[in-house]
């Protein structure tokens, strides 16, 4: 005799003879349902793919259009003085600039005081 697992489990759940069974597959009007949603899903998914395709490849095509007036049609002078924004504005008084390294402040040349040889007076 030869064990059928359907009927082990009819037996199990309590099936009686009178509740219709319902195939596992369901009825066609259900399998054509999925069918035609699968079909639809598979196409959308080919389209996104090839939309996606177009926007990357006219892409590179503008990219690669847009390169050589991206370069520089002038050749690099010297770089002229920073200017101060504050001294433009009269807010700072106009500092020389220095002849020497960057960074360092020009020699201030010494007050002009005559020597006497005495200290001031004390006041």
């Amino acid at each position: 005799m030869a064990l059928d697992p359907f009927e082990i489990l009819k037996r199990a759940a309590g099936d009686d003879e009178t509740t219709p069974s319902t195939p596992l597959g369901g009825t066609r009007a259900e399998r054509l349902q999925r069918l035609q949603i699968g079909v639809f899903g598979i196409l959308a998914m080919v389209l996104l793919v090839g939309l996606a395709d177009v926007v990357t490849s006219r892409l590179a095509m503008t990219e690669a259009a847009a390169v050589p007036e991206a370069a520089p049609t002038v050749e690099a002078t010297e770089t002229a003085i920073p200017r101060d924004p504050l001294v433009d504005a009269g807010v700072a008084p106009e500092v020389p600039a220095t002849d020497g390294e960057p960074g360092t402040a020009p020699a201030a040349p010494a007050p002009a005081v005559p020597r006497t040889g005495q200290n001031a007076p004390l006041q």
